[in-house]
């Protein structure tokens, strides 16, 4: 698989998040970390995903942009969802990922960055 290959696979998998991820561009043992959560391995970043889809609403994860330098893949994002909460908020978080491909070019870390503070993020479940 070459670098070019995970770059387009990425843009899908970001169009159909979290469903259908093709979870074979990445190391077994891989890395996640964002602003909530840290560890490492695929079947746990398998049953974050399955977190998203079992309990968001309308989850979308929009592309904005998609580069690569060396074994770095840099993505620009805005994550949202409405929340199953009786008023329905929507929630918005923008931020980056920064993912870095291993020698057999699959991803072994995956580290998201937000724009926003966390505080920032939880005002938004209050917003009329």
């Amino acid at each position: 698989m070459t670098n070019r290959d995970i770059i387009e696979i990425l843009k899908q998998d970001y169009q159909r998040f979290p469903v259908d991820q093709t979870y074979s561009i990445y190391a077994n043992n891989v890395f996640f970390k964002d602003p909530l959560n840290e560890f490492r391995g695929l079947d746990r970043y398998k049953q974050m995903l399955g977190f998203i889809q079992t309990w968001f609403i309308n989850p979308q994860l929009d592309l904005h942009d998609i580069s690569q330098s060396g074994d770095t893949i840099k993505t620009r994002w805005t994550l949202s969802w409405t929340t199953p909460l009786p008023w329905k908020p929507r929630i918005s978080i923008p931020g980056w990922s920064e993912l870095r491909l291993n020698a057999d070019g699959l991803i072994s870390s995956h580290i998201d960055y937000w724009d926003i503070p966390r505080l920032d993020v939880l005002k938004q479940l209050f917003r009329s």
